[in-house]
């Protein structure tokens, strides 16, 4: 009767069905392991360990593992094809690229500003205005392009520059803005993705630490040519290593993927010849007429791709991006709440009424006037096993590999410098339970009113 299933005899005789009923077998086995590896343990307060930030997976995670790697896909594939759309839809823009790192996707971002598929491309002695207080990779790739890096302070509480600072930089020489979107609380991209339109200027969004972060309800990364994603596990999701590279238009699309695969003209997807059915039958340059296309090179290129597995993963987190962005919101206000009594000892942060960050961490400024230093908090979370981070590099023109690179300052960068003194990081990423996040809670605020000096007068 062949409207009944296979009986196990009859499976094992079929290679497909045999192989579709180990593979169910195998994920009830998955999620068995992962009941047993990946629930959370007991809070023992000052023994275990309170990171600032870390993966938060179970198993959906290790099943989409396990499955992309019994697919045999070890480059990228159908789920990196499918991971690519999901970001690009999540974002609201044309396009994603997935990369190795955020980092190399901020290289490829402004890196495909160079291109002379564009009309005006960015050149080397180009000025290209950042933040002098921030993450490295979001100043490196316009050092590594030749081009000259103008530093603008941030200011305080936001830790982002005003719209007025960046102005106030522009130059004739200046060609670009690359901004990161500090610890998920956007920056006035609006505002900016104007002023970059009156003066012909590239605008390029760091959005590493801001995935679900909207402004105005539209999502970051929607407003520059292009921004950059990381998957790192201390970012909203997670593919272990990993990035993307956005573009809101077909052209950047091209450029992006030509740098990020060797520099090669060919678009053909992995796996696929002659897409385009020109693949003899065009000249390049001094190449011979009708040399293989697969071989020709338009850019000078890298190898930067990340794999099916990765995506795999990705698509999976990215599935639970709602809940942690709800468990980021919950837990910055936990913390805020808990601080708001300290004021006068701390700068608290704030954003602009019309964002929506999705909070990568929840910095926290000590004053000048305060009976303790930024290191010494740091010091006692740090030995009752709560971790804390600067806010990256500080100003980091005072960091040792800056010396000696060209580069112009605008105005002062005092609050760059207060940052590097003065600020401290604490965790909001979803792994921090109600138990982790009361003990971070009642360790600050107990260190705090121990060293309060007692209040003079009215």
């Amino acid at each position: 009767d062949a409207s009944r299933p296979p009986t196990t005899e009859a499976a094992s005789e079929d290679p497909a069905a045999r192989a579709a009923a180990l593979r169910a077998t195998i994920d009830a086995l998955v999620d068995e392991y992962a009941a047993l590896t990946l629930a959370p343990r007991p809070l023992v307060p000052g023994e275990t360990a309170v990171p600032y930030a870390g993966r938060v997976f179970g198993a959906p995670e290790l099943r989409a593992l396990v499955s992309a790697s019994l697919d045999g896909w070890i480059t990228a594939g159908p789920h990196a094809e499918a991971f690519e759309r999901a970001l690009a839809e999540q974002v609201s823009v044309r396009s994603a690229t997935l990369v190795n790192s955020g980092s190399s996707a901020n290289l490829l971002a402004l890196a495909s500003c160079t291109s002379r598929a564009r009309p005006r491309p960015l050149v080397a002695g180009d000025e290209v205005i950042t933040a002098a207080a921030g993450f490295p990779t979001t100043v490196n790739p316009i050092v590594q392009l030749g081009c000259i890096p103008v530093f603008v302070d941030v200011e305080l509480g936001t830790y982002n520059p005003s719209v007025d600072a960046v102005e106030r930089a522009i130059s004739p020489r200046t060609r670009a803005i690359m901004l990161a979107h500090t610890l998920g609380n956007p920056f006035d991209a609006a505002a900016l993705r104007a002023l970059a339109d009156r003066h012909g200027l590239f605008l390029v969004e760091d959005a590493c630490d801001a995935l679900g972060s909207t402004l105005d309800g539209r999502p970051v990364g929607s407003f520059g040519d292009l921004a950059t994603l990381s998957f790192y596990p201390a970012h909203h999701i997670t593919t272990g290593e990993g990035g993307a590279v956005l573009c809101k238009d077909p052209v950047s699309r091209r450029i992006v993927e030509s740098l990020r695969d060797w520099g090669r003209d060919c678009w053909c997807a992995p796996g696929h010849d002659d897409t385009c059915g020109k693949r003899y039958t065009q000249s390049f340059g001094q190449l011979p007429t009708g040399y293989d296309h697969k071989y020709v090179y338009t850019h000078l290129g890298y190898n930067l791709k990340a794999t099916d597995l990765q995506a795999a993963l990705g698509l999976a987190q990215l599935a639970r991006l709602p809940a942690f962005g709800a468990a980021r919101r919950h837990n910055f206000r936990v913390l805020d709440e808990a601080l708001r009594p300290f004021e006068d000892l701390f700068v608290l942060p704030h954003h602009d009424p019309r964002a929506d960050p999705s909070w990568f961490g929840y910095a926290l400024t000590v004053r000048e006037r305060a009976p303790f230093t930024k290191n010494d908090l740091a010091i006692h979370l740090e030995s009752r096993r709560i971790g804390t981070r600067s806010l990256f590099g500080g100003n980091l023109l005072r960091q040792p590999a800056y010396e000696g690179v060209a580069h112009r300052v605008s105005g002062g960068l005092e609050v760059s410098d207060r940052v590097m003194r003065d600020t401290l990081l604490l965790g909001v990423y979803p792994g921090l339970d109600e138990a982790r996040l009361g003990y971070v809670v009642e360790t600050l605020t107990g260190y705090v009113r121990s060293r309060r000096l007692p209040r003079v007068g009215r």
